[in-house]
């Protein structure tokens, strides 16, 4: 915090370029788009100026009225209001809409000033979104994912969790897109390698006559392994991992070494794509390790 008087001041269209864009090269600047008829915009204002007072002069704010100046508005995308912008070096670089808890304001406050840490403020985003999942509320976790990869993007858990996502609401392109997007130095994390090769387990989907088929011939002939095979390779692309791990820990039973261990390594992908505290890669492994040391 610096001891530079802080600066709270009503602005315009007209005045933006030296209020907001110039200023912002010196101090970091808060632009609060409202309106005289606003009601959350009246209870916003008041504790967005308190957390940048509280801030010493880390920051300045600036109001615009947007019926009186609705061109820079309109510009930024504004569509509902109260709108918070944060600019920096001439650009805006954070923001939200709606209103929002004191904390939150000084955590938008303290990352602005570059008094907060990204990274921190982004696993507690993370935690939270976990605890939406458990709670029923994947929206709540979506979104929670989302912002802590904005605050910081090599975050795995929140890119992982995110595609993750995706992936439950049948979105597969979403989740690809997103994985193949991991910054470089998180694409060998666990999580990230789980999801992708959750998305190889789906990545040829056999059809359900099809599945049918393959588990008539492997109960005509239980081991004829390349059926069996087949059969839980298609069971897994189905999402049924639990009947896919029973078929592979048979093979492996049968013959370990068959066609270079296929059946192990493909079991090994289903642990991965479940993740270590799922039952199917708990149990599975339990079994797994019976038989290869029995």
């Amino acid at each position: 915090m610096n001891d530079t008087a802080v600066i709270i001041k009503d602005s315009s269209d007209q005045a933006f370029m030296a209020d907001v864009i110039e200023a912002s090269k010196t101090t970091p600047v808060v632009v609060d788009f409202w309106a005289p008829w606003c009601g959350p915009c009246k209870q916003l204002m008041p504790a967005l100026e308190r957390a940048v007072k509280a801030a010493g002069g880390a920051v300045n704010m600036v109001k615009i009225n947007i019926d009186e100046n609705p061109g820079v508005a309109g510009q930024l995308g504004v569509r509902s209001i109260p709108a918070v912008f944060g600019f920096k070096d001439g650009q805006p670089v954070d923001g939200f809409m709606g209103g929002q808890p004191e904390s939150e304001l000084n955590k938008f406050i303290a990352r602005l000033s570059g008094e907060a840490d990204p990274a921190a403020e982004a696993e507690e985003l993370v935690a939270r979104a976990k605890d939406s999942l458990a709670a029923g509320d994947p929206g709540g976790a979506a979104q929670d994912y989302a912002q802590a990869l904005q605050l910081h993007p090599e975050n795995a858990g929140a890119l992982a969790g995110l595609a993750r996502l995706y992936l439950e609401s049948a979105n597969e392109t979403g989740a690809a897109e997103l994985i193949a997007a991991a910054p470089a130095s998180i694409t060998d994390h666990p999580e990230i390698a789980a999801v992708r090769s959750k998305l190889s387990l789906t990545a040829e989907p056999v059809a359900d006559d099809e599945t049918a088929g393959l588990a008539a011939a492997v109960q005509a002939k239980p081991d004829d392994l390349d059926a069996r095979y087949a059969l839980a390779k298609a069971l897994a692309g189905a999402g049924r991992n639990g009947e896919a791990v029973d078929h592979l820990l048979y093979s492996i039973g049968k013959n370990r070494a068959y066609k270079d261990e296929q059946a192990r390594l493909f079991l090994l992908t289903i642990f991965e794509a479940e993740g270590t505290e799922s039952d199917v890669s708990i149990e599975g492994r339990r079994r797994l390790s019976s038989i290869l040391f029995a």
